[in-house]
């Protein structure tokens, strides 16, 4: 009746309230028929996009055959690669130490993540089925090597909501770069518009327009009910419609956000160690970038946010972690970017008491090759790299799966993006094959169908 007597304004507005209250008591009580099937182990995920592909056998995948084969030929019969100038076996230029009760090797690009692999699982078998950016990243991000489908930040703002009504329920806090793919890396595609990403910039001001450019609050109220107004009468002509309606939602998200987001940047509030902790006041400017995002993810998760994605800053000279020359000097620069700020997060969730509700998942969209490329580079490999999870119900010091003697195919627990979807949905208390969408004729998935729980990392 709202619907078809207020051109679906009320509806909306009724809608959103009804959806907030079963959505908070879906978190306390499971439901076949919306939100979780069962209890959940996390409620928000902070999600560390490592654009590029980050090197499995440099960081948390050990080979000592490399070492001892450094400059011979490739023992392996060797897959096509992305610009097919492979060189001979490359060994890691870095040494790895076993950290933690548990004893998993990390290597010496990452001292302060090392710190927390007892609250980690490390997967080491994790495959993709593309070897080009793009295509990985729309895999990685949305389960499909095509453009056009949800991210999964979008599904889980589609399945669950947020607990916050005055910020989106899917953020990306972008730190300088974009990956290949573009924003439709973070599209709600055929699921409502109002579930897509809502991008962050680095900085202090971290949306456009977020202090109001009118000198009196009227004269922006005038502007809106003004958009109101011509938005009902389009309605009353066209009858429901997502794409007004959604638009209609987001327009009072933002108009509450002119409140939320300037005390959310504002990190005054947060001690010197804090900020300290971080690297908010590193030499390092890339260091404060990443560190202002881990710092502005755990605010956003106290403030009930349901997923948040953190891409790269850009270090100088570097493209991403797409090392296919000078992998040294790229990794290192990367690593040095993010490790002290992912620790501090770590350890900052943990010792407030939200690591246990917060699931971290840390991972590229594909490892790189064991063998050079030119003479001190790595190609992309998408037969087997490594991940790892923290946090929101994963089983702490854990290693699963492996790859072979030279760190090139995964050959043990072979797992998949559907796997990685999930369980990260297992986590948040949904069953991946019951959350689905009817699109063009069919019920939609973010696994489509594919897709098993990696059991081996549920506590």
């Amino acid at each position: 009746m709202l619907h078809q007597a207020a051109c679906g304004i009320g509806g909306v507005a009724l809608s959103a309230i009804l959806a907030e209250q079963v959505q908070a008591a879906n978190l306390a009580e499971p439901t076949d028929t919306y939100g979780t099937h069962f209890k959940p182990t996390a409620r928000n995920v902070i999600f560390l996009y490592m654009d590029g592909g980050p090197s499995q056998v440099d960081t948390f995948d050990p080979k000592p055959l490399l070492s001892r084969d450094n400059g011979l030929p490739f023992k392996m019969k060797m897959e096509p690669t992305q610009f097919d100038n492979n060189g001979f076996t490359l060994g890691s230029p870095w040494k790895f130490k076993q950290y933690g009760q548990c004893g998993t090797p990390v290597s010496e690009l990452f001292p302060h993540i090392a710190q927390h692999v007892d609250d980690m699982a490390v997967i080491r078998s994790m495959t993709s089925d593309f070897s080009e950016h793009t295509n990985a990243n729309y895999f990685l991000h949305t389960g499909s090597g095509l453009q056009g489908r949800p991210s999964m930040g979008a599904w889980l703002s589609y399945g669950l909501g947020s607990e916050c009504k005055d910020l989106p329920s899917f953020v990306v806090l972008n730190g300088g770069l974009i990956p290949p793919g573009g924003l439709d890396c973070f599209n709600s595609g055929f699921l409502p518009a109002s579930h897509q990403a809502s991008i962050f910039q680095a900085g202090a001001t971290p949306l456009a327009n977020v202090v109001p450019l009118e000198k009196r609050p009227s004269l922006q109220r005038s502007k809106l009910a003004l958009l109101s107004q011509l938005d009902q009468h389009r309605l009353a002509r066209l009858g429901a419609n997502d794409a007004i309606e959604s638009a209609i939602a987001n327009y009072e998200l933002a108009f509450r956000m002119q409140a939320s987001v300037p005390m959310l940047a504002d990190t005054s509030d947060e001690t010197q160690r804090t900020q300290s902790m971080y690297g908010l006041d590193s030499k390092n400017e890339h260091t404060a970038i990443f560190g202002r995002q881990c710092l502005l993810a755990r605010r956003l998760v106290e403030q009930g946010v349901r997923f948040i994605e953190l891409t790269c800053p850009q270090t100088k000279g570097n493209d991403r972690w797409d090392q296919h020359g000078d992998l040294f000097k790229g990794h290192t620069e990367n690593a040095l970017a993010v490790d002290q700020p992912i620790g501090a997060l770590l350890s900052d969730l943990k010792g407030r008491g939200m690591l246990d509700e917060t699931l971290v998942v840390w991972t590229g969209e594909f490892g790189r090759t064991p063998f050079a490329q030119g003479t001190n580079g790595r190609d992309h490999n998408p037969f087997g790299f490594s991940l790892w999870m923290a946090g929101g119900g994963v089983r702490g010091g854990v290693i699963t799966g492996a790859t072979d003697e030279y760190g090139y195919k995964a050959v043990e627990n072979k797992r998949r993006m559907h796997d990685l979807h999930a369980t990260m949905l297992h986590l948040l208390g949904v069953d991946h094959t019951r959350q689905t969408y009817r699109f063009s004729g069919r019920d939609m998935r973010l696994t489509d169908v594919h897709g098993d729980v990696i059991e081996e990392v549920i506590a």
